[in-house]
């Protein structure tokens, strides 16, 4: 059961958009191979804002990807790939249908 996510906003800069969501969609694999991750979505919200939607069992689950190689990623082209530093919320997830 899930009860915790994580919503992230990103913002492309000028020219970085598909960069950005080559980024999000090459990061599937290694989303896939974190046990705590129940569920990630990346998101395309306009033709310079993207989204990660994920959630997880409990706050252990949560801190791991924090720490995990996705965000750390993310982080290292932050710079480089984003107008403004990315908005990380974490959020409890009051009720959820999940496949299975």
């Amino acid at each position: 059961m899930v009860k915790v996510g994580l919503l992230v906003r990103l913002v492309a800069k000028p020219g970085k958009e598909q960069v950005v969501a080559d980024f999000l969609a090459g990061a599937l694999p290694l989303a896939q191979a974190e046990a705590g991750t129940l569920t990630w979505f990346a998101l395309k919200l306009s033709a310079t804002e993207f989204g990660i939607f994920d959630a997880f069992p409990d706050d252990t689950g949560r801190k791991a990807h924090l720490n995990g190689p996705i965000a750390a990623a993310l982080m290292a082209n932050a710079a480089e790939l984003l107008a403004v530093p990315p908005v990380i919320e974490q959020v409890d997830v009051l009720a959820a249908k999940l496949p299975g």
